[in-house]
C-alpha cells in the first residue's frame, strides 16, 4: 500500500477515535477541579486556626491562672486539642458531615475512609458556597477539625486549677462526641449548592442537611457551634465541680496578664483564618469576613475599655484583652452575614454586654467559672447569633441569604429571621447543658472530678505534672 494511503487510513482511524472519545474528553475537561489559590488560602487558613489553641489560647488562659498552675492549662490545652485531633479523623469528621439524619451523620468517612484513593490517585471533594467551586475534601476535614479541637479546649477555662486531668481528657472525649459532632451537623451539614440541579426538587434536597440548617439559621463560622456550645458546657462545670480551694477567700489574681496579652493578640491573628476562612474560598465573602473580623474587635476593645474606666475608674490590660476576645467570639457567626454597619454595631455592643456577663451576671450565677468562659463565650456568642439575625438584611447593610434551589439573594425580615436564630441559640443552650451535665457525671463515677484538697492547694503543675512551669 502507497505511504499516502496508509496514512490517509491511519488518520481516519485517528479521527474516529478522537471522535467516540469526545465526550468522555469533554466531561473530563468540563469537572470541576479545585481552585489553587482556595486550596492555599484554606490550608493557611488551617494553619491560622492551629495557632488559636496552641500557643495562643494556652498561653492567654496560662496567664490568668496562679503561678502553681501555668503547666497545668498549658499540658491540658495541648494534649486536649492533640485528642480531639486523632478522634476528628476516626470518626468525628463523619459523624458531623456526611448524610445521615437532620441530628447526626453517618459513618461513611471512618478514618477519613475514601478521601483518597492510592490506586487511582484521586481526592475526593467537598461543596463549598459556590456552584462547580469545589475544595479537596481532606483541606476541610484538617479546617473543621482545628474548629473541633478548640472548641473543646475552651471549656478548659471553667475548670483550671482543681480538676484531674484523667477527668479532663474523658470529658472531652464524651463532650465532643455527644455534643459537639451532633451540632456541628445540625448547623452546618448541608448537600451544597451543586445538588440543587432542579427547583422542583429542592426541598427533597434541603431535607438531607441539618436540623438547624433546614431552620434557616445563620451561623458563618460558629456562634452556636462554638462559643455558646463551649461556654454553656463550661458554666456546667464549673457548678458541677464547685469553686475552688479558698475561691473568695484567698487572692486568686492572674499571675501573668503579660501571657495573656499575647495570647489574646495571637487569638486575633488566628482567628483570621477561623472567621475568612469559613468562606471556603479567597472571594469577596473572605474579604467581609476579614474585615468584619478586624473592625469588630476594635471596637469590642473600646467598648470594654471605656466601660470598665467607666465603672471602676481604671481602664485595665485584662479588661482590653477581654474585650477583644468578646468582640471576636460575637463576630463569629456574622462574619460573613453582616455588612460593615454590622460590625460595628456587634463589636461596641458586645464589649459592654460581656462586661456585664463577668461581673453583674457572674454574681448572680455564683458559680466558679474561673476564666469566665460563659461570661465571654456563651454570653458574646448569643449576643452575635441574635443580632446576625438583624443585622444579615440588606437594608442595614448586610448581605442578605441565598436561596440555593434558585440563586436568588433574600431577607425573611427581621423578626422572622431573629426568632430562627433564637431558636437555634435555645436548642444549642439546652443541648450541650444536658450532654456535659450527664458526661461529668459519668466522669466522676468512672475516675473522679477533683484533685485531692492537699494537691489543689501545692498546685497542679507538680501534683499531676511533675513540673514547674517556672524554676528561677
Amino acid at each position: 500500500m502507497p505511504t499516502a494511503a496508509r496514512f490517509a487510513r491511519a488518520s481516519s482511524r485517528l479521527a474516529a477515535l478522537f471522535a467516540l472519545l469526545a465526550p468522555a474528553l469533554a466531561c473530563a475537561a468540563d469537572a470541576p477541579v479545585p481552585n489553587k489559590g482556595d486550596t492555599a488560602w484554606m490550608l493557611t487558613s488551617t494553619a491560622l486556626v492551629l495557632l488559636m489553641s496552641v500557643p495562643a489560647l494556652g498561653l492567654f488562659y496560662g496567664g490568668l491562672v496562679r503561678t502553681k498552675n501555668m503547666l497545668s492549662v498549658l499540658v491540658q490545652v495541648f494534649v486536649g486539642f492533640s485528642l480531639v485531633t486523632v478522634l476528628w479523623c476516626i470518626y468525628g469528621y463523619s459523624l458531623a458531615f456526611t448524610e445521615g439524619n437532620s441530628v447526626i451523620g453517618g459513618f461513611s468517612r471512618l478514618f477519613l475512609r475514601g478521601t483518597f484513593d492510592p490506586v487511582t490517585q484521586n481526592f475526593s471533594l467537598a461543596s463549598t458556597f459556590s456552584r462547580n467551586t469545589p475544595l479537596y475534601e481532606l483541606v476541610y476535614v484538617a479546617f473543621q477539625g482545628t474548629f473541633a479541637a478548640i472548641t473543646c479546649c475552651l471549656i478548659l477555662g471553667s475548670v483550671v486549677e482543681r480538676m484531674k486531668f484523667s477527668a479532663v481528657l474523658l470529658f472531652l472525649f464524651i463532650w465532643f462526641t455527644c455534643s459537639y459532632c451532633p451540632i456541628a451537623h445540625m448547623v452546618w451539614y448541608w448537600p451544597g449548592p451543586d445538588a440543587y440541579t432542579q427547583t422542583a426538587h429542592a426541598a427533597e434536597v434541603s431535607a438531607t442537611g441539618g436540623l438547624i440548617w433546614r431552620w434557616g439559621a445563620l451561623d458563618f463560622a460558629g456562634g452556636t457551634v462554638v462559643h455558646i456550645n463551649a461556654g454553656v458546657a463550661g458554666l456546667v462545670g464549673a457548678c458541677v465541680l464547685g469553686k475552688r480551694v479558698g475561691f473568695g477567700r484567698e487572692p486568686m489574681a492572674p499571675h501573668s496578664l503579660t501571657m495573656t496579652m499575647i495570647g489574646a493578640s495571637l487569638l486575633w491573628f488566628g482567628w483570621f483564618g477561623f472567621n475568612a476562612g469559613s468562606a471556603l474560598e479567597a472571594n469577596g465573602s473572605a474579604a467581609l469576613a476579614f474585615m468584619n473580623t478586624y473592625l469588630a474587635t476594635a471596637c469590642a476593645v473600646l467598648s470594654w475599655t471605656a466601660g470598665e474606666w467607666v465603672a471602676k475608674g481604671k481602664p485595665s490590660m485584662l479588661g482590653a484583652a477581654s474585650g477583644a476576645v468578646a468582640g471576636l467570639v460575637a463576630i463569629t457567626p456574622a462574619a460573613g452575614n453582616v455588612g460593615i454597619p454590622g460590625a460595628f454595631a456587634i463589636g461596641l455592643g458586645v464589649g459592654l454586654v460581656c462586661l456585664w456577663g463577668v461581673t453583674g451576671l457572674k454574681r448572680l450565677i455564683r458559680a466558679d467559672d474561673s476564666l469566665d468562659v460563659f461570661g465571654v463565650h456563651a454570653i458574646g456568642g448569643i449576643f452575635g447569633a441574635l443580632m446576625t439575625g438583624i443585622f444579615n438584611a440588606p437594608a442595614l447593610g448586610g448581605p442578605g441569604s441565598v436561596d440555593w434551589a434558585t440563586g436568588a439573594v433574600g431577607y425573611p425580615g427581621v423578626g422572622t429571621q431573629f426568632l430562627i436564630q433564637l431558636e437555634a441559640v435555645c436548642l444549642v443552650f439546652a443541648w450541650t447543658a444536658v450532654v456535659a451535665y450527664v458526661a461529668l457525671r459519668m466522669v466522676k463515677l468512672l475516675v473522679g472530678l477533683r484533685v485531692a484538697e492537699e494537691e489543689e492547694r501545692e498546685g497542679l503543675d507538680i501534683t499531676s505534672h511533675g513540673e514547674r512551669a517556672y524554676d528561677l
